[in-house]
């Protein structure tokens, strides 16, 4: 069984993809495109609600990148899902 994550490290995992895709403009720039975000304003989109969660989402759509970056920090790929799990917080149900 992969071992379990944290909150706190489920952020800097985040933190270290986004770093990740930053590092090479042929990560970054698809990233960029898809959000819509400039590379002037993800520094201020990073402060942002859901932003670490959209980081790895693209991650997750893309399993090249994904392999690449769990492979770079010998991670098992689970260990994505379940960061943007606990970042993405509880499941609230559309029936109130």
């Amino acid at each position: 069984m992969p071992r379990s994550i944290a909150s706190p490290d489920a952020e800097t995992l985040a933190l270290r993809a986004l770093g990740f895709l930053a590092a090479d403009s042929a990560r970054i720039e698809p990233f960029l495109a898809a959000t819509g975000l400039g590379p002037e304003t993800l520094r201020a989109a990073a402060n942002e609600p859901g932003f670490l969660v959209a980081v790895l989402d693209h991650l997750l759509g893309n399993e090249s990148l994904l392999l690449e970056f769990v492979g770079n920090l010998s991670l098992n790929p689970e260990i994505i899902g379940q960061a943007r799990e606990i970042l993405a917080g509880p499941h609230h149900g559309g029936d109130a």
